[in-house]
């Protein structure tokens, strides 16, 4: 009996994608990230940052602690989405882009196993392994507002900012797996997605919103402060934005300035989409690129 082994441009239509297969891919994948000094990396400055925000509550108890409302607000709904970047970056930006620069997509495609089966399953491992650090520090807020507030204080908000923050961390996820196919170099896809979610979605829906007047609804940042959003005394839960106009004087000179509000519905649809196109964008690509 012969074995027959697909080469990288043998056609795989036949080869099932098997969730068999999907499991074992991400276990492998999830345990090389497990293993990894990029995920020691990672746990180093989640935790740092976690004792920063620690100190600094403890400092300023009384301008910072005044509510678990607030406390949840300000610290989580505020910072969750640095850890949330930094985990995609560290975990999804040589996902696919790496199989390319170290050569190893080349024996990997050999194998019978289709290559919507390892785009899945190198997902499915960076989501978890991101997931675990977002929880991280979830867990070192909740261990501060434990002992300002007391273990049964913790606000309903917070559930659903979780559950927001969650999907935004699958949306970035596919955005950053986008980059990493479309590009053959894993530096392009690291920088590339820092870049965009740390700074340049931010800077684009402030020109969009101060120059423009529109509501910046097809910027992910926008649908993202519905994580915080959840934490207000007026929560909008449409699937419209509200605008806000206010005017303001300036010695002689009135300034009007407007902002608008993502609803949360609004919010979850936005990211859904980022989510479906990024991720199915960057799965056609891989599925092209030929291993040489």
């Amino acid at each position: 009996m012969t074995a027959t082994v697909l080469s990288p441009e043998t056609p795989r239509l036949h080869v099932p994608v098997s969730s068999e297969q999907v499991l074992k891919l991400t276990r492998y994948q999830l345990r090389e990230y497990l293993r990894s000094r990029r995920f020691v990396a990672l746990l180093a400055i989640v935790l740092a940052v976690g004792a920063i925000l620690t100190a600094i509550v403890a400092h300023f108890r009384g301008g910072i602690v005044t509510t678990n409302l607030a406390f949840y607000g300000s610290l989580w709904g505020g910072g969750v989405a640095i850890p949330i970047v930094l985990s995609a970056v560290f975990f999804g930006g040589d996902a696919i882009a790496g199989e390319f620069q170290n050569k190893t997509g080349y024996f990997l495609m050999g194998l019978p196993v289709r290559r919507a089966t390892v785009y899945v399953g190198k997902f499915i491992a960076a989501y978890l392994a991101s997931a675990a650090m977002v929880l991280l520090f979830l867990a070192i807020l909740l261990a501060n507002g434990a002992y300002y507030f007391g273990s049964a204080a913790l606000p309903w908000q917070l559930a659903l900012s979780l559950l927001l923050s969650l999907l935004y961390l699958a949306a970035v996820l596919g955005a950053t797996f986008l980059f990493s196919s479309l590009f053959k170099t894993s530096a392009y896809g690291f920088v590339l997605t820092a870049i965009l979610f740390l700074f340049g979605f931010s800077l684009l829906q402030d020109v969009l919103v101060d120059l423009a007047k529109v509501e910046p609804w097809m910027i992910i940042s926008y649908a993202s402060s519905t994580i915080g959003g959840v934490f207000g005394s007026n929560i909008n839960w449409g699937l419209f934005g509200v605008k806000t106009v206010s005017t303001m004087m300036v010695g002689r000179i009135s300034v009007t300035t407007v902002s608008w509000t993502a609803g949360i519905g609004e919010g979850i649809v936005i990211m859904i989409a980022y989510l479906v196109i990024t991720a199915l964008a960057g799965l056609v690509l891989f599925e092209r690129e030929e291993f040489n």
